[in-house]
C-alpha cells in the first residue's frame, strides 16, 4: 500500500529489534522492585476483558497527582506489561503512574479502544486524588489526544486534567487507510475523519504539548506538527531521538520530557 513505508518505524531504526527485546525485560524488573516495596497495584481491572486492566505505581510519599501513560503499537501489538519502567520519571517526582492495557485490533476497533482508554482513566482516577496528566506514545499519543476532544471523560475527571502530552502521535488517521495494516484496523475514510484529533477542535480547556523525535520518519514529524498547528499547541522536536527512544525521557525525573509533563501542574 502506498503509505506503508511512510509509517514503517523499525526499518529505519538501527538495532530496532533490541528495543523490542529490552522493553519487556526492563518492565518486568521494574514491576518486581516496585511490588517488593509495596508500591505497585498490578492488574487492576476496569472492564471484563483480561486486557482491560491497568498497573498503578505509587510514590513513596503522598502522590502529587496521577500520570496516565498509554502505550502504542499501532493499536495492534504490545501489552501494558511491556512499558512499566517508563513510569520511573514521574514516580520519582512523587506522581502516581497508571499504565493501562486495552484490547487490540482486530478484536477491537479504534473507536472501541478509545472508549476503553477513557474508562481506564476514569477508573485509575478513582484511586489517586489531585491533577491528572495524560501522555501516550504513537497510537497512545492518538488515544490521549482524543481525550482532549471531549465527550469521553465525565465532567469531574475532565476537570482534573492538568496537561496532555502526546508523544509522536498519529493525530490524523486518514493516511493509515492506505496501509496494509488497515486490513486489521478496519478504518474507513469516514471513521478516520471522525476519530482524528487533528481534524477536530480541542474541546477541553487543558494545555497540550506535543513531543516528537527529530530523527523520526517524516510522516511522524508531519503528524506532530499537524496536531500542534490544529490545536495551537507547542511542539517540541527532540534532537537525535527516533520513534523508539523518544520516550526514554520518561524514565528520568530530570528529563525535559518529564518537565513538560509536570509543568504548571498544580
Amino acid at each position: 500500500m502506498k503509505n506503508d513505508d511512510a509509517y514503517a518505524n523499525a526499518a529505519y531504526i538501527p538495532d530496532a529489534d533490541q528495543y523490542l527485546d529490552d522493553w519487556p525485560e526492563a518492565a518486568f524488573d521494574f514491576r518486581a522492585v516496585e511490588a517488593s516495596v509495596g508500591r505497585a497495584r498490578l492488574n487492576v481491572p476496569y472492564g471484563d476483558h483480561p486486557r482491560q486492566a491497568f498497573d498503578l505505581f505509587l510514590p513513596a510519599g503522598p502522590a502529587q497527582g496521577l500520570v496516565v501513560f498509554v502505550h502504542g503499537g499501532y493499536w495492534l501489538r504490545f501489552d501494558r506489561t511491556d512499558w512499566s519502567h517508563f513510569a520511573a520519571g514521574p514516580l520519582a517526582r512523587d506522581w502516581a503512574v497508571a499504565i493501562p492495557g486495552y484490547v487490540l485490533a482486530p478484536d477491537a476497533s479504534i473507536p472501541d479502544i478509545t472508549a476503553m482508554v477513557a474508562q481506564a482513566i476514569q477508573t485509575a482516577a478513582s484511586y489517586v486524588r489531585g491533577p491528572i496528566v495524560l501522555t501516550g506514545h504513537s497510537a497512545g499519543g492518538h488515544l490521549v489526544a482524543r481525550m482532549a476532544c471531549g465527550g469521553l471523560l465525565d465532567q469531574a475527571v475532565a476537570a482534573r486534567l492538568a496537561r496532555v502530552v502526546p508523544i509522536s502521535p498519529v493525530g490524523d488517521l486518514r493516511p493509515l487507510v492506505h496501509t496494509t495494516m488497515n486490513a486489521t484496523l478496519g478504518l474507513t475514510p469516514d471513521l478516520a475523519q471522525a476519530h482524528s484529533p487533528a481534524l477536530h477542535p480541542k474541546a477541553l480547556d487543558v494545555p497540550v504539548h506535543v513531543w516528537v523525535g527529530g530523527d523520526e520518519r517524516p510522516a511522524f514529524l508531519d503528524q506532530a506538527h499537524g496536531l500542534g498547528t490544529a490545536w495551537g499547541a507547542p511542539v517540541t522536536v527532540q534532537a537525535g531521538a527516533h520513534h523508539f527512544n523518544v520516550i526514554d525521557g520518561l524514565r528520568d525525573p530530570d528529563s525535559p520530557l518529564v518537565a513538560a509533563l509536570l509543568k504548571d501542574a498544580p
